[in-house]
């Protein structure tokens, strides 16, 4: 099936991930939408958008379902819609709906090294995909409203987490808590024990979308640094079928399996990073076809059509984290990620692809 096909019709058939509620899921789709209008110009992609987002955002900007007092730095992620579409229309309430979110930065608790924290029932930690959910929705806000010292504060908070979940190895840990309370953080350093792929997916488009935002100068400097060294980390990771693995620094072990969700967010970073030139001039090519083989690899084995007809992108891992959840304790453990739900169809995947298939195209553009 062609690409765009199957988007347009996910899209047709997608069901709001929460029952309506405004949420990072649904946020995901909302930045491959609002991507492939971008790439293609087809106005298909900007219907879908307005369609799925415009009725959880009431006329005077509340979101439907929010509640700015659980403090979930995930709620924050499918506020970077908002931006796209208040472009598009002119209407307030978008930017109304943007400082709710906002407004929840304000007050959102942080660890002493001025990180927010995860979520009020995660306190004390910082998780790599916070990064991604919070931190590119800062930047784009400040930059709207003219307010530097939140860039700024973006750029710390990217480098105090990428230090305090750093491997030897170049890659990062999925989480830190700075309570060392959580049985899965080592009572040294605070550092879950396992590299879990998409949360690094999380991390590798997080950078890529900031420095994209921002000029390449002093204050950025350092983090355009330190998304070319994790993007040499990854592909020096992708294996031979293109994609890349669940437990990201270990392919041997027992039941490892290469998962899309991540393997899309890698294609993303990698072929936005070589198209906006955030490598090097001589590792664009290398940088881009790793992208490249990354994307063809997923478009060509992931999309798998069923006995109905319906076409749907597989093995993404339904979720993961770390600590208490639904009765049950996530321990962190490389065999931990290997112990939760496969899915197919699950935006957290086909949202980045969205991503990557857009990036491709305006390359070629």
């Amino acid at each position: 099936m062609n690409p765009t096909d199957y988007f347009d019709q996910f899209a047709q058939r997608y069901r709001p991930y929460k029952g309506g509620s405004w949420c990072y899921e649904d946020g995901c789709l909302y930045r491959g939408l609002q991507l492939l209008f971008e790439a293609t110009g087809e106005k298909r992609w900007k219907d879908h958008l307005h369609r799925l987002a415009d009725r959880q955002i009431a006329a005077d900007g509340t979101l439907f379902g929010y509640d700015p007092a659980e403090y979930n730095i995930d709620h924050i992620l499918a506020g970077r819609s908002l931006f796209a579409l208040a472009r598009d229309t002119g209407d307030a309430r978008y930017l109304a709906a943007a400082e709710h979110l906002a407004g929840q930065l304000e007050s959102h608790p942080r660890i002493p090294q001025g990180n927010y924290w995860h979520k009020k029932r995660y306190p004390h930690q910082v998780w790599l995909d916070g990064l991604y959910m919070g931190l590119p929705f800062q930047i784009e806000y400040a930059l709207a409203t003219d307010r530097p010292a939140l860039v700024a504060d973006a750029l710390r908070q990217f480098s105090t987490a990428l230090s305090l979940t750093a491997t030897p190895a170049g890659l990062y840990v999925h989480g830190y808590d700075d309570s060392r309370e959580q049985r899965w953080a080592d009572p040294e350093h605070g550092k879950s024990p396992a590299v879990w792929a998409r949360a690094v997916g999380w991390l590798a488009m997080a950078l890529v979308d900031a420095l994209a935002l921002l000029p390449n100068d002093s204050a950025s400097g350092p983090h355009r640094l330190l998304v070319r060294q994790l993007l040499d980390e990854l592909i020096a990771r992708q294996q031979p079928s293109g994609l890349w693995m669940q437990v990201l620094d270990a392919p041997a072990l027992e039941g490892n399996y290469e998962e899309s969700s991540a393997s899309a967010m890698f294609a993303y970073a990698l072929l936005r990073a070589a198209r906006l030139g955030l490598v090097e001039p001589d590792r664009v090519p290398r940088t881009s076809a790793a992208g490249e083989r990354a994307l063809d690899a997923l478009l060509s084995t992931r999309l798998v059509t069923d006995r109905e007809g319906v076409t749907r992108l597989t093995t993404i891992v339904c979720v993961a984290g770390l600590g208490g959840f639904e009765g049950t304790y996530r321990d962190g453990t490389p065999g931990y990620y290997l112990t939760e739900r496969v899915v197919a169809d699950d935006p957290k995947g086909v949202g980045p692809l969205m991503m990557a298939f857009a990036e491709s195209i305006s390359r070629a553009d």
